[in-house]
């Protein structure tokens, strides 16, 4: 039994040491400035967003033109979303553009399994 917990810990230790998957390091980086993943901040919540529709978050001030949008979030719309949001909504309140594909990419699937987990709880 003892053998199992000190594998377990090692397990445990060896996991907590690796780095953050590429997408969340890069959320943090490029996103949190505006965004938080379970409270309002310049910009809507975003866990769960992945597969929302739009200026869902009730709580949240849109700009008319996303509350309009009609639009769901996968990884087609947030990518011209990230690449240009007055793309998807002209005239939104959001000016930051995410230009590489590869960063784009990393984020949105982090976003994408943050909603799974949040589908699950």
């Amino acid at each position: 039994m003892k053998l199992i917990v000190t594998g377990m810990a090692a397990a445990a230790l060896v996991f907590a040491l690796q780095p953050p998957p590429k997408g969340q390091d890069l959320f943090a980086r490029r996103c949190s400035g505006c965004h938080a993943l379970d409270i309002n901040k310049e910009g809507p919540r975003l866990r769960g967003v992945y597969g929302r529709p739009a200026a869902a978050v009730r709580d949240f001030n849109y700009s008319d033109s996303l509350k309009t949008a009609r639009v769901t979030w996968d990884a087609a719309t947030l990518d011209r979303w990230l690449t240009n949001p007055d793309a998807v909504a002209r005239g939104t309140d959001m000016e930051f553009r995410l230009i590489d594909e590869s960063e784009r990419r990393a984020v949105i699937e982090y976003l994408k399994t943050l909603s799974a987990i949040q589908s699950e709880k």
